[in-house]
């Protein structure tokens, strides 16, 4: 598959610049095994990076003009880095405008390229193919130009190209997993400081499979902010009662039960689930440490419980998927994976049962809501790279 992609890409730059390119970059998605919807509530998330990628295929020329292909879209981009770098209509240029602007501003970019990139990340289904874009164009720049920047940089760059041109206000765990991710590790990382460390995560008789429901409802920004309120009220609560409590981290269960009838319903159930996933994060870097795949499964069916009936950012159509898998005995836990309101479930399942499972839950999906599910099969890949380097051979 990944070999495919390269000569693919690599094909593809040949056929329209009459070369081979210089260079070839490895972008990787992400998933996020536990910790959803903490980032931004300062808990632990456990993102990695998995084989699902976009390639990049590079040369530099000989002016300050440079062409963008996106070869899946069947479409391109050109502009010269002497003008001024402004978003345009073009949604996909504009994750790549937004990384160029910061690296012109902080070194003075001038010297044009050329890039072919064509991905296997699916689009839309929450495993990051934005994050894979942003940071394989900053990963390729600093290579080219020599630039000098760390992995944390680059992620950095990624993060605030989403911000600027394309008005995104994400968290930065897709942009580091993307750059940081390890072969067969997920990384335990702390949203706010970036401080982290790798867990072994070789799953051993176990897979990871994604479900896609292939729907996205509308409710994700909205939800999303109100979510952010709530929270933010809930939290200034508890501060009042219990005034050694800085942030959620130091929240404990009981603090939260204490304050059920002040907090109110609603916000009592957001609050109790983050408290809950924060503390499930911790006790799945235990299980992994472990190799206790079990525990891991169950925490993440706890996870999705705690989404869908005290967090409320599930679906209809992923609680089914979700529900779907409880009773079977090849799947440990599943859980929707991402801001919610669609997206995919991510499934820890035994080794050569995945096509029959797939068989299954797709003709039940299908009879239920008559909609096509999509399945992936994914590894925990090694984040962003240089693949190949031609530079030599080319006179």
């Amino acid at each position: 598959m990944k070999k495919k992609l390269i000569q693919h890409t690599s094909g593809h730059f040949e056929k329209l610049f009459h070369n081979k390119p210089e260079y070839i970059f490895l972008s990787p998605g992400r998933i996020n095994i536990i910790g959803e919807h903490v980032d931004y509530n300062d808990g632990f998330v456990m993102p990695a990076a998995i084989n699902k990628y976009i390639c990049f295929a590079i040369s530099k020329n000989e002016n300050s003009e440079c062409a963008l292909i996106a070869k899946d879209l069947n479409e391109a981009y050109k502009f010269d880095l002497k003008d001024e770098l402004k978003p345009v209509d073009k949604m996909w240029v504009n994750y790549i405008l937004g990384v160029l602007s910061q690296l012109k501003n902080a070194h003075g970019l001038a010297q044009g390229f050329n890039i072919v990139f064509s991905s296997t990340i699916p689009m839309g289904a929450g495993l990051s193919s934005s994050a894979a874009l942003e940071c394989g164009i900053g990963y390729a720049m600093n290579t080219l130009f020599d630039l000098g920047l760390t992995k944390e940089q680059i992620a950095l760059v990624g993060q605030k190209s989403e911000h600027t041109f394309v008005g995104v206000n994400c968290g930065i765990m897709d942009q580091f997993a993307s750059v940081f991710g390890k072969k067969n590790k997920v990384i335990k990382l702390d949203c706010n400081t970036l401080e982290y460390e790798y867990y072994n995560a070789d799953f051993k008789k176990y897979s990871l499979l994604l479900l896609d429901s292939n729907v996205k409802h509308t409710h994700l920004t909205s939800g999303y902010n109100v979510r952010r309120k709530e929270v933010e009220k809930g939290l200034a609560i508890i501060k009042k009662n219990f005034p050694t409590v800085k942030t959620f981290r130091d929240c404990t269960e009981e603090m939260v039960l204490e304050l059920n009838e002040q907090l109110g319903r609603t916000i009592f159930k957001r609050c109790h689930f983050v408290v809950k996933e924060i503390q499930r994060v911790s006790d799945a870097a235990k299980a992994l440490t472990d190799s206790d795949f079990a525990t891991l499964g169950k925490l993440m069916s706890e996870t999705h419980e705690g989404l869908s009936k005290e967090y409320e950012v599930s679906c209809e159509e992923i609680d089914f998927l979700v529900d779907a898998v409880q009773h079977e005995k090849t799947v440990l836990g599943s859980r929707m994976m991402g801001g919610g309101f669609g997206g995919c479930s991510i499934n820890l399942v035994e080794k050569g049962t995945e096509e029959a499972l797939i068989k299954t839950i797709s003709e039940r999906y299908a009879d239920t809501f008559g909609i096509e599910l999509k399945a992936y099969k994914v590894k925990i890949s090694k984040g962003t790279t240089l693949y190949k380097d031609n530079h030599a051979t080319i006179q």
